[in-house]
């Protein structure tokens, strides 16, 4: 088989899945806790959740306490979602989108976050066997992630191939494209689970995508340069 001589990176967190589903599996994780630490109701307490997710976001974890009246804090809340095995599955179109792209190209993911958790991310959505190689970015350079230099390079360096050859596809218009850019790569931005699903006014990003189903055709022709910007 010949070497594959191009590659596409990928964010994670709202990039090849929702970010709210960690959160939400999360939720049923902090559900569970109190059920068996409080005797409180784990189906109450989840639905006590996703109300002040929809309606005091950031809070959702003091709402419960405070309803609950419950002796806990909110930090061992936080660790018990930190913490958890998260239930998350990739979408069908995903997982296909991802095989039919390692046929042609060399493949990785580049994620911000703390590696540990992003690990059981990685573990949970199947990624593992997807993908040539995970960066942590956090665990390159100067520890701050992207959009700074180094993550992007060790991947690079990792798949063998050249920048000019390597596309990086993100939702963030900063860490990713700008990162990535930065580097030499062209830059897809994906708007799937962006909110809302429109593209920032100014950009780094080559083209952007509403589905990554269509990444394969315009990661093809950004690499031919049969054009300089494109609109799925």
């Amino acid at each position: 088989m010949p070497r594959k001589t191009r590659a596409l990176l990928f964010d994670l967190d709202d990039t090849l899945y929702p970010q709210c589903r960690f959160l939400f599996s999360g939720f049923a994780a902090v559900a569970r806790y109190v059920e068996e630490r409080w005797g409180v109701d784990g189906g109450l307490a989840f639905r006590l959740l996703m109300t002040s997710y929809n309606n005091d976001r950031g809070h959702e974890l003091d709402r419960l306490v405070e309803q609950l009246h419950l002796t806990e804090s909110t930090g061992s809340l936080v660790s018990v979602i930190r913490d958890h095995t998260p239930s998350l599955t990739l979408e069908p179109a995903t997982l296909r989108t991802l095989r039919e792209l390692r046929r042609s190209w060399r493949l990785a993911i580049v994620t911000n976050g703390v590696p540990t958790i992003q690990a059981t991310k990685v573990t949970a959505l199947g990624i593992d066997d997807l993908v040539d190689t995970v960066v942590y970015a956090t665990e390159c350079g100067s520890g701050i992630g992207k959009p700074e230099p180094d993550p992007f390079l060790e991947a690079l360096r990792r798949l063998d191939v050249p920048a000019t050859q390597a596309i990086f596809v993100g939702d963030d218009e900063i860490a990713d494209m700008f990162g990535a850019t930065e580097c030499g790569m062209h830059a897809i931005q994906t708007l799937q689970w962006k909110q809302p699903r429109r593209a920032s006014a100014i950009t780094r990003a080559a083209a952007h995508v509403h589905h990554i189903v269509d990444i394969p055709a315009v990661a093809g022709c950004l690499l031919s340069r049969r054009r300089t910007h494109y609109a799925a």
